[in-house]
């Protein structure tokens, strides 16, 4: 009677699921020997049914011994049958998989190794199955056992073998999805599998895998952040096999897609991930060249916040965001493409962003955004005058602790006045200066640190970037018709009167007031003249300056009605410190001028005396009276003809330049009086 596990024999069958592994061995190989002379005769049925007890009655077994007879039966069959085991590979293959799974780690090892003879034998044959082996191997590498882990490992390597040798057969296009699935595990020994598995598709000439880089990139950046020095290693490694390839050849990969992903992974708190996709981002940006320009936006907030980056292990990281910054400055800016780069430009995306970095807490990152506005201003004037907020933005910028970021900021706002008056009407005060200065004197007013730390060096630049007699008749214009705290407007006259007298800046603009005699100084005079009365001194200063030497006699006579306060006195003596500097060396030599029949001189002369007694006995006194002494004795013994003074070609009219002064003098000193009584209201009230 034949056996029930034909073509077996009884006693083949009952070795085979044999407890002890040398019996179930010895059943194989009678296995392997019955395969051979089955194939030998082509007796395809009897193989057909052999495999199909093998399967059946042995590796799907409840009995865990059945079922590792089944497997190494199975692996026997394979063997026997050589490489016409391609015909039955998935008849041998399925039952093996299953066992893949099982629940005993003994049995998962076997079944590792009856599948590792399997492979060995039917080479290519077995690529039909790679994505059911791949999606078995990737579990059993993480497996608890170490015994299967290692068979896992043997069996992985044997099937890169044949991928590698067979690429042609192999689809890649639907390993993909299976990568796509585990890359994200964050298993250790699964990431290694996987990574492997990538490293190694990617150097087969015959593979392109650059075509499907952005389908796994995440995945890849994703996993550099992993604990295991390995891992970062192999990840490292295989990102740069990449690029190394892009390199080569740009054309495979999905450039916009890429991108976005290298953005978002350099916002990462990631070092390791931030750095590579940076790296990544300064590569494209070379490679690419102007198709980079609509993800400029992405790129600023993927590389700004890195540029403050100044400890070691960051340094390299900056260094990298710095070039980017710069590839991406000379894109902009390149002439040969200006009309394409306009309209790759999103510019409104990008002032989005560089508005939203105006506010960050680097200095260095700030000075690049105010250096982006001042860029795009110059090269792309007319698309930026839509960015209407842009000013008041920039205005509160200029409250930075930092030198460095306010004088940036000061260039750009000069650039973006510069741009509206090239647009506008050569009158200077009925626009862009009085416009921009008046939203200046208003943070001023503000804040009185603010006027008192950063309003001279803003000032001061700006007279140097812009037409400084126009800023200084825009700020005159502003206090005498805007400016309603008179408090504020003396306190605001005697730093630009400050900056006048004192900064290099202002050279032209104090020679050009010398000139009293030409129309377009006087006008410049006048209508300085009319905010500077709000501070004495510095009225007085401004007519020094000016060689008005007969109104500042005058002006010093009205002293005596003015209330001579701490402050005022403080002022005096700065002046008079101010005439010994070379500023007023021209001062000093008219004091011993015969031009102009004398008449300069005895004005002038009359006039320094006159602050003289308003001094009290200091330091600023006896320098004053020094001077005096200096004087030659010869003033005085004719009568001063003031139609001979430069005062009088000048053809001001000031007498009613003084009554102005009295006017508003009067208003200061009502105000004060009005200022006491409240706050004596005050504290009688407490």
């Amino acid at each position: 009677m034949e056996s029930q596990y034909a073509p077996l024999s009884e006693s083949c069958a009952k070795a085979l699921g044999d407890k002890v592994y040398d019996k179930r061995k010895l059943a194989s190989q009678e296995i392997e020997k019955m395969v051979v002379e089955f194939n030998a005769k082509n007796n395809t049925a009897q193989i057909r049914k052999l495999i199909d007890v093998l399967s059946n009655d042995f590796a799907s077994s409840r009995d865990a011994n059945k079922r590792k007879g089944g497997l190494i039966g199975l692996a026997a069959t394979s063997l026997g049958l050589g490489k016409d085991s391609s015909k039955y590979v998935n008849e041998l293959v399925q039952p093996i998989l299953n066992c893949l799974s099982d629940q005993e780690a003994r049995i998962r090892y076997f079944a590792c190794e009856s599948l590792y003879n399997v492979v060995k034998v039917a080479r290519s044959s077995i690529i039909p199955f790679f994505p059911d082996l791949f999606s078995a191997l990737s579990r059993l590498v993480a497996d608890s056992d170490q015994m299967v882990k290692d068979g896992s490992e043997l069996l992985d390597r044997m099937l890169k073998d044949i991928v590698t040798e067979s690429s042609n057969n192999f689809n890649l296009e639907a390993f993909i999805p299976l990568l796509k699935e585990r890359i994200y595990v964050k298993n250790s020994f699964v990431r290694q599998y996987v990574i492997s598995w990538i490293s190694i598709l990617n150097a087969v000439p015959e593979i392109n895998m650059v075509t499907y880089l952005t389908d796994i990139i995440d995945g890849l950046f994703t996993m550099l952040e992993d604990n295991t020095q390995e891992i970062q290693r192999m990840c490292e490694t295989t990102l740069t096999q990449f690029l190394k390839s892009i390199r080569n050849d740009s054309s495979s990969v999905r450039m916009e897609d890429t991108i976005n992903i290298l953005i978002t992974h350099a916002q990462s708190q990631n070092e390791l991930i931030k750095a590579t996709a940076i790296t990544w981002i300064r590569e494209f940006v070379i490679i690419f060249g102007s198709k980079m320009l609509p993800h400029t936006s992405g790129i600023f907030t993927a590389i700004l916040p890195c540029l403050e980056y100044n400890v070691d292990n960051m340094k390299n990281i900056k260094e990298c965001a710095v070039a980017v910054n710069k590839s991406m400055m000379r894109l902009v800016s390149s002439k040969e493409h200006k009309t394409q780069n306009i309209e790759q430009l999103d510019l409104r995306s990008i002032m989005a962003v560089l508005s939203q970095y105006l506010s960050h807490d680097s200095v260095q990152t700030k000075v690049a955004v105010l250096e982006w506005i001042h860029h795009l201003l110059i090269h792309f004037p007319n698309e930026m005058s839509n960015q209407t907020q842009l000013g008041n933005n920039l205005l509160n910028i200029l409250s930075d602790n930092s030198d460095e970021v306010v004088l940036k900021c000061i260039s750009v706002l000069a650039e973006i006045v510069n741009s509206q008056h090239s647009k506008g009407t050569a009158d200077f005060n009925k626009a862009h200066y009085r416009k921009f200065l008046l939203s200046l004197v208003n943070l001023f007013s503000e804040d009185k640190s603010f006027l008192d730390n950063r309003a001279s060096l803003i000032i001061r630049q700006l007279c140097v970037l812009l037409n400084a007699e126009y800023i200084y008749l825009s700020f005159a214009e502003i206090i005498a018709e805007e400016v309603t705290n008179l408090k504020f407007a003396s306190l605001l006259v005697r730093l630009l009167n400050s900056i006048l007298l004192t900064s290099s800046e202002l050279f032209e603009l104090r020679t050009t007031l010398r000139d009293i005699s030409n129309p377009n100084s006087a006008n410049l005079f006048k209508t300085l003249y009319l905010s500077w009365v709000h501070c004495p001194v510095s009225t007085i200063s401004i007519c020094l300056l000016s060689q008005n030497y007969q109104h500042v006699s005058e002006l010093v006579n009205l002293f005596a009605d003015i209330e001579i306060t701490l402050e005022l006195l403080n002022e005096l003596d700065k002046l008079v410190q101010l005439i010994e500097t070379p500023i007023f060396a021209s001062l000093r030599l008219t004091l011993v001028s015969k031009a102009n029949n004398c008449a300069d001189a005895q004005y002038l002369a009359h006039a320094l005396f006159g602050i003289l007694m308003l001094l009290p006995q200091t330091d600023a006194f006896n320098m004053l009276k020094n001077r005096l002494q200096c004087i030659p004795n010869y003033w005085g013994q004719q009568p001063i003809n003031e139609q001979h003074s430069l005062q009088y070609k000048s053809k001001i009219d000031f007498s009613e330049l003084l009554e102005h002064f009295k006017k508003v003098q009067k208003n200061h000193r009502e105000q004060r009086l009005s200022q006491r009584k409240r706050s004596s209201v005050i504290v009688n009230d407490v």
